[in-house]
C-alpha cells in the first residue's frame, strides 16, 4: 500500500485533511500533517504518529517554511493539495468581493505555491505524486456557488495543465473531487451559522464523511507507478449531482 512513503498533506488539522493523515500514518507513510491552527494540527499529529509543520500556505514564508523542513528530511513520494474551503453562498449580484478574493487565495493560490514549492523533492525520487483535492464544484456549478465554483475550476485546471507539463516524468497528477460530505467545519466556516450548516444536510441519507474521503486518496496514493488516476469524483448515493440531492 503506502507504507514507507514520505507524503506531505496539508490543510491538515481538521475534516478531510485530519482523516488522511490518519489512514495514511496507519498504512505505514511518514506523513507531514501541516496546517494553520497549531493546537489542533498537534492533537492530529499525537493521535496518528505524523511530523507537522505549522504554516499557513496562502503565504510565500509559510511555504517556504514547509519547503525547508521537507527538505531537510530528504525527498518527498506525495503531496496531497487539501488546504481550501468555501466562503458564503451569496448570487453572483450580490456576492462579497472579499470572499471571492480569499476563496481563490486558499483553493488555488495555495495549491499553486505548495505544488512548485515541494516539486523538486517530489523530482528527486523514482516517481512522485500530486494530488489536488478539488470538489465536484470543479465539474459543475450551482446557484450560490459561483465564488467556490470559480475557485474550484481553477484548482482543477492547474492539476489538468501540471499533468500536460510533466509528461514523460514520473510524477503522477491526481484529482479527488468529493461531492456532499458532512465535516465538522466545511458548511459551518462557509455559512457562519451552526443551524444554517446543519441544513445542508437536513434530510440527505448516510452523506459521505471525511474517512470515504480519506479511502479514495489513499487509494489512488497506492496504485501501480504505472497507473495514474486522472480524475476521481466521489459522491453519497442520494447525491445525483450538485442540485439533486434525495431527502427524507
Amino acid at each position: 500500500m503506502n507504507s514507507g512513503k514520505r507524503i506531505v498533506v496539508t490543510g491538515a488539522s481538521s475534516g478531510i485533511g485530519a482523516a488522511t493523515v490518519r489512514l495514511l500514518s496507519s498504512q505505514g507513510a511518514q506523513v507531514i500533517a501541516v496546517a494553520r491552527r497549531a493546537e489542533r494540527l498537534a492533537v492530529v499529529a499525537e493521535e496518528s504518529g505524523a511530523d507537522y509543520v505549522v504554516a499557513d500556505l496562502a503565504s510565500d514564508d509559510g511555504v517556504a517554511q514547509l519547503a525547508a523542513a521537507v527538505t531537510a528530511g530528504g525527498g518527498l513520494d506525495a503531496l496531497v493539495n487539501n488546504a481550501g474551503g468555501a466562503r458564503g453562498a451569496d448570487p453572483v449580484e450580490h456576492a462579497d468581493v472579499d470572499q471571492w478574493e480569499e476563496m481563490y487565495r486558499i483553493n488555488v493560490l495555495t495549491t499553486l505555491r505548495t505544488t512548485q514549492a515541494l516539486l523538486p523533492a517530489l523530482r528527486r525520487g523514482e516517481g512522485g505524486d500530486v494530488v489536488v483535492v478539488t470538489s465536484t464544484a470543479a465539474h459543475d456549478t450551482y446557484p450560490g456557488g459561483a465564488g467556490y465554483v470559480a475557485a474550484k475550476h481553477a484548482e482543477r485546471v492547474i492539476a489538468g495543465t501540471l499533468r500536460l507539463e510533466l509528461v514523460g516524468e514520473p510524477i503522477r497528477v491526481i484529482e479527488i473531487a468529493p461531492g456532499m460530505v458532512k465535516t465538522e467545519e466545511f458548511a459551518l466556516r462557509r455559512l457562519g451559522d451552526a443551524a444554517a450548516a446543519e441544513q445542508v444536510y437536513a434530510g440527505v441519507d448516510q452523506p459521505l464523511v471525511a474517512d470515504d474521503v480519506a479511502e479514495a486518496i489513499a487509494w489512488t496514493l497506492s496504485r501501480p507507478r504505472h497507473v495514474n488516476i486522472d480524475s476521481l469524483t466521489i459522491r453519497p448515493v442520494a447525491q445525483a449531482s450538485n442540485t439533486v440531492v434525495a431527502r427524507r
